[in-house]
């Protein structure tokens, strides 16, 4: 069968001949080697954990010496919400929420849905009772799987290599050290790439399996069915170019009404649970206590964006208007890229449609702490747009980047993070 040969959506970027099968060319020095994408992937994956698990042991020795007790790589990755996961692997989900002294819901497992601490726990019993263990080796697999996914999910929009490249910003990145942490983010995103990836295909029977899983791994199927009514308005607005026909606008609607059920179900369960209709809901709003105290009024869409601007510009010892201006500056700056950035459009609507949809989900309902950054985590399909310029060392210089800035997130949210403002 003859080759193809494929290049990069806005540079031109070749990559050389591709067999028609879907292996890759990866260009090492002057040679090229034609890998299969799995080969390809697991390479830059395998590299990727490498610098993470150098970083982990640099710091599990400075914490060490710091406090005096011994840090090990485990420690590290088992620290702040691992430990939450542990519980709910160990010990499940409490009848009764706990209450401080004023009759506040305290922090409880009931913040964390239960597939990823489940599928950990089920490791572990093969593994003689080590969930530690565990719950790492499946936050490794499926961060390679997600990476696998991520880069067929970029492919098609900037070509292989760029693809390539786009993937090791992602598993090198500033937050990759979730890759090898007992948290469910890795496995969140290889529902979400998959969800994504069969909607750019238009594989939608797919969803009804894919956002089960996703609505039980994480908080965020409600920024999906967004994006999937966002994305039937668009395909509606463009079927005289693109067609839509029935079976697309039934899946689509039932998906989206699916998302929408899943997106409240594990708040329906911890009331049916607990008997109390706002478990769930007191118990996120149990994180935010400790920055705005037990007079916040409960739970209003954007507050928590609006006040937390407010606060850290206060920490910083900067007016408080400050905070105000930078949101929507930033808020202002994310929307034009979306919208008229080339190399951002070039990852496709689906993408972008999903990009909108979940940073508007975070803005309606987060209070931005320090883990602000782990939540935008699933915005990582933009990395893509970063590898579309095709000179090598703009490309080596964002990769350099975001390993410097893994190394400044392990060393502040694991490393010297001991208060409730460094926790990742």
């Amino acid at each position: 069968m003859a080759d193809r040969v494929v290049t990069g959506a806005l540079s031109g970027d070749p990559i050389g001949p591709v067999p028609a099968d879907g292996r890759v060319a990866v260009a090492i020095g002057a040679h090229r080697m034609v890998l299969r994408p799995a080969v390809a992937i697991a390479a830059i994956y395998i590299a990727a954990r490498i610098i993470t698990t150098v970083f982990l042991l640099v710091g599990a020795e400075i914490a060490s010496r710091a406090t005096g007790t011994a840090a090990t790589i485990g420690s590290l990755s088992m620290r702040w919400d691992g430990q939450w996961y542990w519980v709910v692997g160990t010990a499940g989900y409490p009848s009764d929420l706990p209450l401080d002294a004023a009759g506040n819901v305290t922090q409880n497992a009931w913040a964390f849905m239960p597939l990823y601490p489940a599928l950990s726990r089920a490791l572990s019993v093969i593994l003689g009772g080590q969930y530690p263990l565990a719950a790492i080796i499946v936050a490794l697999v499926a961060g390679y799987l997600a990476c696998l996914v991520l880069f067929h999910l970029l492919r098609a929009g900037i070509g292989d290599r760029a693809a390539l490249w786009g993937v090791a910003f992602v598993a090198a990145g500033p937050l990759a050290a979730l890759f090898q942490m007992g948290y469910a983010e890795s496995l969140f995103l290889l529902w979400l790439f998959l969800a994504l990836l069969v909607v750019v295909r238009r594989r939608f029977a797919w969803l009804y399996l894919l956002l089960p899983l996703l609505g039980f791994t994480r908080p965020g199927i409600l920024a999906f069915a967004l994006m999937l009514g966002a994305y039937g308005i668009v395909r509606w607005a463009r079927r005289r170019v693109d067609p839509l026909p029935t079976i697309d606008i039934v899946h689509i609607v039932c998906a989206g009404a699916l998302a929408v059920v899943l997106g409240f179900a594990w708040q329906m369960i911890a009331g049916w649970v607990t008997g109390d209709p706002q478990a769930y809901l007191e118990t996120e709003l149990s994180w935010r206590r400790g920055w705005t105290g037990d007079d916040e009024g409960g739970f209003v869409p954007f507050q928590g964006f609006v006040q937390a601007s407010a606060i850290w510009f206060r920490i910083w010892g900067l007016p408080e208007w400050g905070g105000y201006v930078a949101l929507a500056v930033l808020v202002a700056a994310f929307a034009a890229a979306l919208l008229f950035d080339p190399r951002v459009r070039r990852l496709g609507i689906e993408v972008r449609l999903w990009s909108a949809s979940y940073a508007l989900y975070l803005l309606l309902v987060f209070f931005p702490q320090s883990s602000i950054f782990r939540l935008l985590l699933p915005l990582a399909p933009l990395a893509g747009a970063l590898a579309v310029p095709r000179r090598t060392a703009w490309r080596v210089a964002v990769l350099a980047v975001c390993v410097l800035l893994q190394w400044c997130w392990i060393d502040q949210m694991l490393v010297q993070g001991t208060t409730f403002t460094q926790i990742p």
